[in-house]
């Protein structure tokens, strides 16, 4: 049998000897978090942002919410004041018998819910599903007028309005349930209760106007007027992040080389708190991107998946400077093969020395932080950004004690009876919409 000992120094003992090479640590969960990157960033001072706007008054501009019992759905009676007509009202006993009026009615895909022509006579309820507005253009073309979905509705001239014909087809995209009230079903309850019957006559939405005088000659008086503001502006007060690092002693005194541990432990809690901080800023029900949109500001889909005319409307709803697309990257991806489908290629802007996919001119960035839907819908939104613009910003709030970098500090907070060193990191941060043509969501996209 062959002598099979080794002639030389076998490479599992010379790794004994040898200095590995290594990576620092790497962590998945790290994304490029542009949304954090292309926002202004503004003091917080006080730890609050006060957003003065000019006095307005938005009368019935809200959705309609429901709730259903298997297949039955019903109007929530205290949501019908979002009809312009009803907006401020506040009777309980009268909203939730108006409520019992509504009759469900149930259609399928490309199906005619009222005709062009054809007179006014029920306010309608999209409860579930989409429904596409269809009309005539300017040239005697039809043309779609827009999309609505849940909790939208139409007809509201019904609601105590002069007659008249609708303007447009109410045709389904997508099987829709809705729920209808007609107009004389709705006239006799206004006949038998007072107060509803003089709210409707008093109701108005009007913004007050400045006025002014222009084209004139000679020497006309000149009207007076002064712009008034709104006596309760909001507040954002600065979320705040915070987590407790702790390194045992001995892992710092003798694992140092040839990197920090402590370093590179805080390095990886800073970046999930930063990961954490924007899906606050997009998420948040009280200062998230997604929920502080304006509902004016939110259309749909013609059909699921973002074509090249849902950008063009998106964009049209912040046309004044826009300066970015934000979307989910499985979003960005749909519209890119619908873009293939139609042959159109879009072109590419330049972001921090980097070419990325734009709409218009407009970039559009990846952000995870966007939510899919377990049945593959997601959101894209589309804003412009800067106080100067009158757009969105980033709020934080810089000088904090032991600052490790702006507006995030560590804090040494001891060592413990089991040698344990303890950090206390801290960041605070939040968003504001300045006015509400700043942010627009395109919503019901589908990615799958």
């Amino acid at each position: 049998m062959p002598d099979e000992s080794p002639l030389s120094l076998g490479t599992k003992a010379a790794r004994n000897l040898a200095t590995t090479t290594k990576t620092p640590p790497q962590m998945q969960e790290i994304t490029s978090r542009h949304l954090l990157k292309v926002l202004p960033w503004v003091e917080a001072i006080g730890g609050a942002y006060r957003v003065n706007r000019r006095l307005t008054y938005q009368l019935g501009d809200g959705r309609v919410t429901f709730t259903n019992t298997g297949a039955q759905v019903r109007v929530i009676p205290a949501e019908l004041s979002e009809l312009p007509p009803l907006r401020g009202y506040d009777d309980a006993d009268v909203l939730a018998r108006l409520a019992t009026l509504f009759v469900q009615r149930e259609y399928g895909p490309d199906e005619v819910i009222v005709e062009a022509g054809s007179p006014v006579n029920e306010v309608i309820l999209v409860a579930h599903g989409k429904v596409s507005k269809i009309g005539e253009g300017a040239y005697g073309k039809q043309a779609s007028l827009g999309v609505l979905a849940d909790g939208d509705h139409l007809g509201d001239q019904a609601l105590g309005g002069p007659e008249g014909n609708w303007d447009y087809t109410v045709r389904t995209v997508t099987p829709v349930t809705v729920l209808v009230l007609s107009r004389a079903q709705y006239g006799e309850l206004i006949d038998q209760v007072e107060s509803l019957r003089t709210h409707v006559a008093g109701a108005a939405a009007d913004d007050p106007e400045i006025a002014l005088a222009s084209g004139h000659t000679g020497e006309p008086t000149l009207p007076g007027t002064f712009v008034d503001y709104e006596l309760a502006p909001r507040e954002y007060e600065l979320s705040v992040a915070q987590t407790i690092l702790r390194v045992h002693t001995r892992v710092a005194d003798l694992y140092n080389e040839p990197m920090n541990q402590t370093q590179q432990q805080l390095r990886l809690t800073i970046e999930a708190l930063r990961e954490r901080q924007e899906h606050e800023m997009v998420n948040n029900t009280d200062f998230g991107l997604l929920h502080n949109a304006d509902l004016k500001q939110r259309i749909h889909t013609r059909t699921g998946p973002p074509t090249p005319d849902d950008l063009d409307d998106l964009l049209a709803q912040v046309w004044k400077e826009p300066s970015v697309i934000l979307a989910h990257p499985k979003a960005i991806a749909a519209f890119a093969h619908e873009c293939s489908a139609r042959g159109v290629y879009p072109q590419s802007a330049e972001v921090n020395g980097q070419h990325v996919p734009a709409w218009r001119g407009v970039p559009m960035l990846p952000c995870n932080k966007i939510p899919v839907s377990d049945k593959g819908v997601s959101s894209i939104m589309a804003m412009r950004t800067g106080e100067h613009n009158q757009g969105v910003v980033g709020l934080f709030r810089t000088g904090l004690v032991d600052e490790y970098e702006p507006g995030l500090s560590v804090r040494f907070m001891g060592i413990n009876e089991k040698a344990i060193v303890s950090y206390l990191v801290t960041t605070y941060y939040s968003a504001a919409v300045l006015v509400p043509d700043a942010l627009a969501i395109l919503e019901s996209v589908e990615v799958a």
